[in-house]
């Protein structure tokens, strides 16, 4: 993986690409939830990187994505993450995004739908006004406050063992969080702009459709927010397949890497047909896919 900057309006994002392999005919972009980094994913970039190009960033704010002017929206993002696809000549995408960057991977799905060929939603939700309460949208931009009031201490076990299950898990989320330490400020602000640019891109009420092969991935003990609620509805309502994923939390994808690593071949598997199949990589088929 090789690690390189994209210069936009607000800050430097930086971002890293393996582009050593294309045998599965697919560009595999991971977008990290918020307040995690690019580590998050090392395991599905283990795994992929010599089978397709792949992609992974810092997102804009986060990690070495700073400093960086808050002042950018979802469709920023998506934006930009179109310019550096573009600059980067990777093709064909797939997109899999966790918690934030599922949100992200729909907003780059409203823009460029010609451009998406996959999406796998782990541990997010649908970006569509009519899942999320009135009281829910009102919360999400107000979370600033809420992160400054608690000690750093409570936030960090919390935001630890509140997302992860296996010790893997639960130990690399620490440790991204610890890019924070001393900076309580910086985290709260972070979070915040998060929280608040979701909660406007819901109100956008856009369509968000996916028009492209997709799957939803959710930890059976994800106890984020409503996300086991929200991705039930999504399913039904969307008709979009379900995977749950026993003992996993909120980053089910360092609870069961292997599991989560199958499902992502699987669903390249079920791409259109300009797409090469990846078929002689998958050896096994997943469980919990309804």
């Amino acid at each position: 993986m090789v690690e390189k900057t994209y210069e936009t309006s607000c800050g430097t994002i930086h971002y890293w690409i393996g582009k050593e392999a294309d045998a599965l005919g697919v560009s595999l972009i991971f977008l990290p939830g918020l307040t995690a980094d690019h580590r998050l994913f090392d395991r599905q970039i283990a795994y992929f990187e010599k089978k397709c190009p792949v992609f992974v960033w810092d997102a804009p704010g986060h990690a070495a994505s700073w400093p960086f002017a808050m002042t950018f929206s979802m469709e920023d993002k998506a934006r930009w993450l179109n310019e550096i696809l573009i600059r980067e000549d990777m093709r064909n995408v797939v997109i899999a995004g966790q918690s934030m960057g599922g949100y992200v991977g729909q907003m780059y799905a409203q823009l460029f739908p010609e451009k998406l060929r996959g999406f796998i939603s782990i541990d997010s939700a649908p970006l569509q006004r009519d899942y999320i309460t009135a009281v829910e949208l009102w919360l999400l931009k107000r979370m600033e406050p809420v992160y400054r009031y608690y000690p750093w201490r409570w936030l960090l076990k919390q935001g630890t063992n509140g997302v992860a299950v296996s010790g893997y898990g639960r130990a690399l989320m620490r440790s991204m969080m610890m890019t924070y330490d001393g900076d309580k400020k910086r985290y709260a602000r972070l979070a915040g702009h998060g929280f608040r640019i979701l909660a406007e891109a819901i109100e956008k009420k856009l369509p968000y459709e996916i028009k492209c092969p997709a799957l939803l991935i959710c930890g059976e003990k994800d106890h984020a927010g409503s996300c086991i609620r929200y991705n039930k509805a999504w399913h039904k309502k969307a008709g979009i397949p379900i995977a749950w994923i026993k003992n996993a939390g909120h980053n089910s994808n360092t609870d069961a890497p292997e599991e989560i690593n199958t499902l992502i071949e699987k669903l390249i598997d079920k791409t259109d047909k300009n797409v090469v199949s990846c078929k002689e990589h998958c050896d096994k088929e997943p469980a919990g896919l309804l």
